[in-house]
């Protein structure tokens, strides 16, 4: 049973001992100085969001404010080190929620030591599991600083399935993990929901993962997200560009804009030219146009899987089209690629203008407006822009010719 006068003295005694009022205490804590009095005087108890601050500021444990009496004779302990058993596990009953699913074939939930996940499919007669790991890079450290916690998981998950659609595969099953310094209830909580939601957009299950607090490897606040996928194919129907052909059609799929490459290059522009963070371009600021979430391409590809129309496709991200659609192109076979098709959009024409930078460069960082490529045999192409066009704009803009050189650029791309 908690003794509120006794937690209010030790509270007071720990706060007198730092040279603290009340008002500066309560500063600290961005609350009012009379919850701080009614603490001190026994009145009520810090509630769960204020502990693990309270704690911090006090320089004691959640443990020692609950007792009211600080553990001087136990010496060194985890609390000590930064890590709170009984703060996390608070924690961990909030994510719990954020790991419900319907899907049958998770076969359980948090707790177990791992994940247990069926993936017998009847229909798929010799299954193949495709497995990819992501992060979204220094993207998520601005997500961070502008308050795009949730949006930050939508890319990191977005662009986990992008990369195994590629091979055709359906994406079965997700494992996060979550880094940081000091584990913040409400901003933990917004990362496994954004992960967990952006996992049911794409038809998928957040089956588990690791939540790994480190105060001495990482600074207050800085959180490092990164998560596995495992999805299926079967062996026969396995994407990965040996089908393609001469004269095939390379078709691109539009992006929203920089997706979760070229924040390094942002950064910089940002930091020698601080003003453009505000600046508009198409009615939206320059912060809410490069934070835009990864576009995900599942939905609009999926049910072409099965139709035999796409010989091979290509996620674009660090590298461009070039260092991208190349995975995927036959040794004796050119991609030819007519740049003046390209409909760039409005956030890449005023990086390239304010930064000052090359066409090769912005070609070799961004995706410049093609999120994705699939390459189609010609006679297909009508049905699966048809297809495609009803979730995103999809339009020609190269062929597949006979070659030494897997990319080819013709023309030049049109910033007007």
């Amino acid at each position: 049973m908690l003794d509120s006068i006794k937690v209010g003295r030790f509270i007071a005694e720990k706060r007198k001992g730092l040279g603290l009022t009340q008002q500066q205490l309560a500063d600290r804590l961005n609350i009012s100085f009379q919850a701080v009095s009614k603490w001190e005087n026994g009145s009520t108890y810090p509630n769960i969001e204020s502990l693990y601050e309270l704690a911090t500021a006090l320089n004691v444990t959640v443990d020692e404010i609950l007792i009211g009496n600080e553990k001087v004779k136990e010496g060194l302990s985890y609390s000590k080190a930064g890590i709170d058993i009984t703060y996390t596990d608070t924690i961990k009953k909030e994510m719990a929620k954020h790991l419900e699913t319907k899907d049958q074939r998770v076969l359980n939930g948090l707790g177990p030591f791992a994940s247990l996940y069926d993936i017998h499919y009847p229909n798929i007669k010799e299954p193949v599991l495709v497995l990819k790991s992501e992060e979204p890079g220094s993207k998520q450290k601005l997500a961070m600083e502008y308050g795009y916690s949730e949006s930050i998981c939508h890319d990191m998950i977005n662009h986990l399935v992008n990369d195994i659609i590629v091979m055709g595969a359906k994406p079965l099953a997700v494992l996060d993990t979550i880094v940081c310094a000091n584990a913040q209830k409400d901003t933990i909580n917004a990362l496994v929901k954004g992960i967990s939601d952006a996992c049911k957009e794409n038809e998928c299950s957040l089956v588990g993962g690791e939540t790994s607090i480190q105060p001495q490897v990482l600074n207050q606040g800085v959180y490092v997200l990164t998560s596995s996928i495992a999805g299926i194919v079967e062996k026969q129907k396995i994407c990965d560009g040996r089908a393609i052909e001469e004269e095939d059609i390379v078709l691109a799929i539009a992006s929203n804009g920089l997706h979760t490459n070229g924040y390094s290059l942002v950064r910089l522009m940002m930091d020698q030219m601080p003003q453009i963070k505000l600046d508009k371009i198409d009615g939206i600021t320059f912060i809410e146009q490069i934070m835009k979430p990864h576009t995900p391409y599942y939905k609009a590809l999926k049910d072409l899987f099965a139709q035999d129309c796409l010989h091979g496709m290509a996620h674009i991200t660090g590298g461009g089209i070039e260092g991208n659609l190349s995975r995927i192109i036959p040794d004796g076979f050119t991609a030819e690629i007519d740049l003046s098709k390209i409909q760039l959009l409005p956030i890449f024409k005023f990086i390239k203008t304010h930064g000052n930078i090359s066409d090769e460069e912005m070609l070799n960082t961004f995706n410049c407006g093609v999120g994705f490529n699939v390459v189609v045999p010609p006679h297909r192409v009508q049905k699966v822009q048809h297809h495609i066009q009803q979730y995103y704009p999809c339009y020609k803009i190269g062929k597949i010719k006979k070659g030494h050189t897997k990319i080819t650029f013709t023309q030049q791309l049109n910033w007007l």
